[in-house]
């Protein structure tokens, strides 16, 4: 049975799933935004294990645990700093969610809840990443069977908007997914 897909306004750090998303920068060492955010709500051993990576690539991602966290671990991906669009940016925006749901499936993940890599203080245009991002989800569904859940969680009210009319666009049946399990 392929995932459900959910688009829903939230903290991503209070989810009890199999591993929330981490938009990390490539150092994995915390910073703003929700990197910030996860690396508060996990406590200073997330911050151990992440300097022992030797820090992550844009378009890469890689998975610790989730310590004081309610996922039990955390997929850290790297997106693209927006610049004008033409840098490559869609393609590495593409690995990144793309290399999130690799992951998970290497470590046999049912639930993964992912914020809007990129859209944050990297500036890429929420519009166009949440394509990128759904459309990545609904590739993982074919790919990935084992995946049940897949939750995209923003922060704000607008930003869920975004998402919902994405999805609206991409695959009508992917926002009635939606609607019923928010």
């Amino acid at each position: 049975m392929a995932a459900v897909i959910e688009i829903i306004q939230g903290d991503i750090t209070t989810l009890a799933v199999d591993a929330i998303v981490n938009a990390a920068n490539n150092t994995l060492l915390g910073g703003g935004g929700v990197d910030g955010a996860i690396h508060t709500a996990a406590g200073p051993a997330l911050l151990g294990e992440c300097g022992s990576l030797g820090g992550c690539e844009t378009g890469d991602a890689k998975i610790t645990g989730g310590y004081k966290l309610p996922a039990r671990h955390v997929i850290h991906t790297v997106g693209p700093v927006w610049k004008d669009g033409k840098q490559g940016e869609p393609e590495l925006l593409k690995l990144a969610y793309r290399r999130c749901f690799e992951v998970a499936h290497q470590h046999g993940l049912t639930s993964i809840a992912i914020p809007a890599v990129s859209a944050g203080i990297y500036g890429y245009p929420m519009r166009e990443a949440a394509v990128i991002a759904l459309s990545a989800a609904e590739a993982a569904r074919e790919q990935f069977p084992e995946l049940q859940r897949i939750i995209f969680v923003q922060y704000n009210a607008p930003a869920q908007q975004v998402y919902q009319e994405a999805a609206a666009r991409l695959n009508p049946a992917l926002l009635q997914d939606t609607r019923a399990n928010i």
